[in-house]
């Protein structure tokens, strides 16, 4: 080999070697760029997800208060306000002077009488916490409905120095929560007061498909659940943590429909309901399953409130173009217009009867004359009794209240007689299961059967006019079964 080829053949080793350098130099630049742009990209998407998680418990929070937020703002007074602002810098005695005069000039405000027992519990620094979580923004008159129940149920826990033995006395807590009636709202909710270890039980939901939603949540974390409202059969089957004060929507529509064989003579009846509830879906299958063992027979009908080709114009003439003697509505309790509207369009053609959801001063509000005569099922009635609840009931909100409150009532009784002697969550949950255990309610004696239901007496009411509501009509109790 010449010294020429041999300066040749060194310089392309020399050139490939340097063009080697510089592709290695390259993908390795890139290799770290991608990288880099990786570690970015996970960032962003990590900080985008604390962001949101944090947004989300941002926006449950604001309907959660100890007595920190206004939450009935229909009740909102200028007592109130300071009250809430003293509570929110924890000037505890002033919050106290300015809920008890926004309460005597508003005494049938639930929501001050639970932040007055709050702040009572704050300024002694010993408290046992529970929370109650109701439709605000859905239904607001059920809503404070239920808070009265919880209310008085705290008033008169706190009035008697509170829970537990004399050498560690502790006052009740009531943290009101806000789910609109809506199922995901309530998970969320239950979610945050599940991760709250100071939480030691739930008075709700309200709506059977909120119970519903969330108590799988309560019940993978061990957290007592009690619906006073909540009526559909599933509830039955959600757990040994799910307990509810009001009876199954089998017993009320049991008792519904043997007083329309029985008492009333119909054995034909057509049906509204909404198939996206829950409870209305319950009510229906058991009413139809008890009328036709005792002989009726249920009239075809496509009348579904919650169909987009639902008409209440022509429900009724549906109903009586089939045979139909009665016609039953069963809306969900955030629908009653639709119900009413159908009781409006059927002009005194057939007679009506209705589920408990229909039980509220909007029914006859919107009704008035129009729903003169319709028959419900409910739990409990204010006259069927004279109980000490009823007197310390008058005297704090001037009335007896609804089945609501005294379902809330007895709730909260139960759950607070349980924490009474419980030190933490497994142990309230054992002693309202025990066979053993029972708390005087409103209604007599709450017991819990293993499925965490209720046995109790329905109570068949009926339209009248009256005064008592201030429309013209009033719900009227005609027997108890």
């Amino acid at each position: 080999m010449s010294k020429n080829q041999s300066t040749a053949n060194k310089k392309k080793v020399i050139t490939f070697g340097i063009l080697t350098l510089i592709l290695i130099a390259t993908w390795l630049t890139s290799q770290r760029h991608k990288t880099s742009i990786k570690t970015k990209l996970q960032s962003q998407i990590s900080s985008k997800s604390s962001s949101q998680s944090q947004e989300q418990d941002f926006n449950i929070k604001q309907r959660l208060s100890y007595g920190n937020k206004l939450l009935l703002k229909a009740d909102d007074n200028p007592n109130k306000q300071l009250g809430i602002k003293n509570y929110q810098q924890g000037k505890y005695k002033e919050a106290i002077i300015n809920f008890q005069n926004s309460l005597y000039n508003y005494p049938n405000d639930p929501e001050t009488l639970i932040y007055l027992n709050n702040s009572y519990a704050s300024l002694k620094g010993n408290s046992s916490h529970i929370s109650v979580s109701v439709p605000i923004g859905g239904t607001l008159d059920v809503a404070k409905e239920i808070l009265r129940g919880v209310a008085q149920a705290q008033n008169e826990v706190n009035q008697q120095r509170g829970l537990g033995t004399e050498s560690s006395k502790s006052l009740v807590k009531v943290l009101i929560a806000n789910d609109d009636n809506f199922p995901q709202t309530a998970k969320k909710i239950a979610a945050h007061l599940v991760a709250d270890a100071k939480i030691m039980g739930v008075i709700g939901h309200n709506s059977s498909s909120s119970s519903l939603a969330a108590a799988p949540i309560y019940q993978a974390g061990n957290l007592v659940m009690i619906s006073p409202t909540s009526v559909a059969r599933k509830l039955s089957q959600a757990g040994d943590y799910i307990f509810r004060t009001t009876p199954s929507s089998r017993a009320l529509a049991e008792t519904l429909a043997k007083y329309t064989i029985d008492s009333i003579g119909r054995q034909k009846v057509a049906i509204c309901y909404d198939s996206s509830s829950a409870a209305s879906t319950s009510f229906n299958e058991e009413f139809s399953l008890t009328l036709s063992e005792l002989g009726g027979i249920i009239v075809d009908s496509t009348c579904d409130f919650a169909s987009n080709s639902f008409s209440a114009e022509e429900a009724p003439s549906q109903a009586v173009a089939n045979g139909a003697e009665a016609l039953l509505l069963i809306p969900a309790v955030n629908n009653i217009n639709q119900a009413v509207e159908v009781i409006r369009a059927n002009s005194n053609r057939l007679p009506l009867l209705g589920n408990h959801s229909m039980y509220t001063y909007e029914t006859l509000k919107i009704g008035r004359e129009n729903v003169n005569g319709l028959i419900l099922p409910v739990p409990w009635h204010p006259s069927t009794n004279d109980s000490d609840y009823i007197q310390n009931a008058n005297k704090l909100w001037g009335m007896g209240g609804n089945w609501r409150t005294a379902m809330a009532y007895d709730a909260t009784v139960a759950l607070l007689n349980g924490l009474d002697t419980a030190n933490n969550r497994q142990e309230l949950q054992q002693i309202l299961a025990n066979k053993g255990f029972s708390a005087q309610g409103a209604t007599g004696k709450v017991t819990f059967t293993p499925s965490g239901d209720r046995q109790m007496a329905v109570t068949i009411v009926k339209v009248r006019s009256g005064e008592e509501s201030g429309t013209g009509y009033d719900f009227v109790a005609l027997q108890s079964n």
